[in-house]
């Protein structure tokens, strides 16, 4: 599943294209891409035609686009003006694709559901979402606030976070996430550290692939309890996931197949540069041991025996 690497590329490629559009039109032609909305295909559309997107924003793995509140020439009484504000909230799941085209552009392959936006400067644009699985999905969510008051996610001052994100915690690149709270939960837990990685209620964003980065990078295995590391090592482990997410970043996020790109279609290229993940059979880049994969909880952990060693 893409992680905050891919969904950031995503949403910084939106930002420009759809922040002060106005949707023109919706076309909701896969009523799967809505599992996790409210009502029914044609509310979303009725709902959404006319509304203009505040802003682009996401925590960890999840994105959303913060709508104005009214919609205009429509009366309050006739939901020009929704009782809170709302936002579309897009779940990538699997291999959810959001793609700018020319309002033109013929259908893609797998493509649920069509935007037409008008922006003031770019013009007419179409925002495609595409699903081949279809464990993705669009939602219409109310904004909540934040419980620290601080921005929901990255893209949005607001204090404001999708209803169906709420519980989600914070992500490392986040200036908000709180680095005591991380070291806290940490230390008072036996689970394993990247069970703690992956836990999105804890720290958002990491999943599989740069939780093996990470805790390759800082040389601590992924079976290690979590009270088991020192404040330093957690520390370090804290600075290496950021830095990680940081290279993936400025590499475009990490792609094996067509289905993780970017709002244009093109792939990111991290995957050339993984010191450990998909690396099993292989030396390790860093003392030449083989690099070893192992079952983790209906995944796989990728690591290096001599370097990673449980502690």
């Amino acid at each position: 599943m893409p992680e905050l690497p891919e969904v950031e590329v995503v949403r910084a490629g939106l930002a420009p294209a759809v922040t002060g559009a106005r949707i023109v039109a919706v076309d909701a032609r896969d009523p799967r891409a809505l599992t996790r909305h409210a009502g029914t295909p044609a509310d979303f559309e009725t709902r959404l035609t006319g509304r203009r997107i505040r802003a682009t924003a996401r925590r960890g793995k999840f994105l959303w686009l913060p709508l104005e509140s009214e919609r205009p020439g429509i009366p309050a009484s006739l939901g020009g003006a929704p009782s809170s504000p709302e936002a579309i909230m897009v779940h990538l799941g699997m291999s959810g694709q959001m793609l700018l085209r020319t309002p033109d552009a013929p259908a893609e392959r797998h493509e649920r559901v069509r935007f037409a936006i008008e922006h003031p400067e770019h013009g007419e644009l179409a925002v495609v979402f595409a699903d081949q699985r279809t464990f993705g999905s669009l939602a219409i969510d109310p904004l909540v606030d934040t419980p620290d008051a601080a921005p929901g996610g990255s893209g949005d001052d607001a204090p404001l976070v999708p209803a169906q994100a709420a519980h989600i915690a914070r992500d490392p690149l986040d200036p908000a996430f709180d680095d005591t709270r991380f070291r806290s939960r940490m230390s008072a837990t036996a689970s394993a550290v990247k069970r703690v990685l992956l836990d999105q209620t804890v720290v958002s964003g990491i999943g599989n692939i740069y939780a093996d980065e990470a805790l390759w990078a800082a040389r601590v295995h992924p079976e290690t309890p979590g009270r088991a590391l020192s404040r330093r090592r957690v520390d370090r482990l804290l600075a290496e996931v950021r830095s990680v997410l940081v290279k993936a970043l400025a590499e475009g996020g990490t792609s094996f197949d067509a289905q993780y790109v970017n709002v244009n279609g093109q792939a990111g290229y991290f995957a050339h540069s993984l010191s450990a993940y998909g690396r099993h059979g292989q030396p390790c880049p860093r003392c030449g041991r083989v690099l070893v994969r192992v079952a983790f909880a209906n995944r796989s952990s990728h690591f290096c025996p001599r370097c990673q060693r449980v502690g």
